[in-house]
């Protein structure tokens, strides 16, 4: 069954348009700051979106570009439609101009570990999706998925597997190796983490391009367990990253363009 909601997004007119990069530990997106709009879609789908644009719906506030609103049919969720703490989320991520380096948006999370309420919100919009989907294992990425994702296993009841970068694990570990924007990377997890059979999720704060989530994923797979889904706080859909998930369902709270 399928429902609508909302998709907005920075139609302004810029000279040259921010450069998006992101991986694992750090990431380039432009937030859209609202207080009218539904909530940007925090959809979990298949495959990518019908979008109808909807004429007229253009809203220009002081101090931000101007937005335009599409209806996006999607996989219908426990929150299709305004969802007051979604809203709140968005407003506690800031973005960071030029950072690591010039031509950079980087998008900070610490601003929204710092409101108790809106953290807690964004750890119970996952856990109401899970608590009952017989997952077993979250398995979370470094770095900053290790802040979403053991909250996450212990409200589900779920084990919690870190998936770690290169000689962080004592004792026998698996590698997946993937490639970034610039070079490669590698993943790595415990031998015996995870068993045969069992149902994973995975958790991480941004996908981007889905190079360390689908590394992730594979790991995960080799290791015989079954990825039931990914669950990010945060998707920058124009890096198509779902294209790279093997056709597994994404669910995000909030897409930023």
């Amino acid at each position: 069954m399928f429902s609508q909601s909302f998709l907005c997004s920075d139609f302004s007119s810029l000279s040259k348009p921010p450069r998006f990069f992101s991986d694992s530990s750090s990431s380039a997106i432009t937030t859209l700051s609202s207080t009218h709009f539904p909530p940007l879609s925090f959809r979990s789908s298949f495959a990518s979106p019908r979008i109808k644009q909807l004429e007229g719906q253009r809203e220009t506030r002081k101090n931000f570009p101007s937005f335009l609103c599409f209806s996006v049919d999607s996989t219908m969720s426990a929150w299709d439609g305004e969802d007051p703490r979604v809203r709140d989320i968005k407003t506690k991520i800031r973005v960071i101009p030029n950072f690591p380096k010039p031509g950079i948006m980087f998008q900070d999370i610490t601003t929204l570990l710092l409101d108790p309420k809106a953290f807690k919100d964004t750890i119970d919009l996952f856990v109401e999706r899970y608590k009952n989907r017989n997952i077993s294992v979250v398995a979370s990425i470094e770095a900053r998925g290790f802040i979403f994702g053991p909250p996450i296993a212990l409200a589900i009841g779920a084990k919690f597997v870190p998936l770690r970068k290169p000689r962080k694990l004592p004792g026998e570990v698996i590698s997946e190796e993937y490639v970034l924007e610039y070079g490669k990377d590698c993943l790595e997890m415990h031998v015996g983490a995870v068993e045969t059979g069992e149902r994973a999720l995975v958790v991480d704060d941004l996908v981007a391009t889905g190079g360390t989530l689908s590394a992730a994923m594979n790991l995960l797979e080799r290791a015989g367990a079954e990825v039931v889904e990914c669950a990010c706080v945060i998707e920058l859909p124009d890096l198509k990253g779902r294209e790279r998930l093997k056709g597994k369902p994404l669910f995000v709270l909030v897409e930023s363009h």
